[in-house]
């Protein structure tokens, strides 16, 4: 089953600077919310493009605004590194990442 919709990175690109591309992602997140889908926003790569997506009701976020992209051992890495410390710095991009994410170890 279908659980999760995925805006693309081009609606993102621009969401701050046209009017039109809020309002196309503005009512996919509604849309996707009547039907009981999580919104997954790719591409966020400002800090301002999240307030925007937060304010909408998205979901999930993937980008480099979060991290650049890493082999998956480093990411498996750095999630079990941030689950050692109390918490990372406010507003570092570990910090965004570790309030988005939760490690699971893999099932043996």
């Amino acid at each position: 089953p279908i659980d999760k919709l995925k805006i693309d990175r081009g609606f993102i690109a621009e969401l701050i600077s046209r009017a039109d591309d809020a309002s196309i992602v503005r009512a996919i997140v509604s849309l996707a919310h009547s039907l009981r889908l999580k919104v997954v926003a790719e591409g966020v790569e400002t800090s301002e493009q999240l307030n925007v997506l937060r304010s909408l009701g998205c979901d999930q976020y993937q980008g480099f605004c979060f991290s650049p992209a890493v082999p998956a051992a480093q990411f498996a890495a750095l999630l079990r590194e941030s689950q050692q410390k109390t918490g990372p710095a406010p507003d570092s991009p570990l910090d965004r990442t570790y309030s988005k994410l939760a490690y699971r170890p893999p099932r043996a």
